[in-house]
């Protein structure tokens, strides 16, 4: 074992002395937005509460539910974790099958997507470093039908999406 620890970042909360500030939400909490019955968006740690760290969603899509083709990100990392059901998951050259406990892990400009193909339900866990607005994203995208060409390439450009 060794005694030399790798360099953790610097304290970021200096006070004295600790203070009772952990949340919980229950799993079976109804979720922040229900997309037409699709797709269940829980915004569990969003970018406002982790202070811009990171956000952390878990989001359940219904049978064929669909999701977003290959994309990526410039400002931030994305990372899926397959909570249940089966996922098809796009690693940047091919769309693999993703099953229960299943990990993908992408770097910022790394190509990505994600979708339910299958006959029944899944969940997956979304966690975006640094944090972003996300869920004004996953809200907005009801309203895309509204938008002309030209205001859904700059809403897309403004939520950092760049589909390929």
């Amino acid at each position: 074992m060794s005694l030399i620890v790798p360099p953790y970042p610097p304290a970021r909360y200096t006070k004295a002395e600790p203070e009772v500030s952990a949340s919980v939400r229950r799993g079976d909490q109804p979720p922040d937005y229900d997309s037409s019955g699709l797709v269940r968006y829980h915004y569990l740690a969003d970018q406002k509460k982790t202070d811009g760290d990171y956000g952390l969603y878990r989001v359940d899509i219904s049978p064929r539910g669909g999701g977003p083709g290959p994309h990526f990100h410039r400002a931030m990392s994305e990372a899926f974790f397959v909570l249940s059901g089966h996922m098809r998951l796009h690693d940047g050259r091919d769309w693999i099958d993703g099953h229960q406990n299943d990990f993908l892990f992408v770097p910022p400009g790394g190509i990505h997507g994600f979708r339910n193909e299958s006959d029944e339900a899944a969940s997956i866990l979304i966690l975006f470093a640094p944090g972003a607005p996300r869920e004004h994203y996953f809200e907005g995208l009801a309203q895309l039908g509204e938008l002309t060409d030209e205001e859904r390439r700059d809403w897309f450009i403004a939520n950092d999406n760049f589909f390929v």
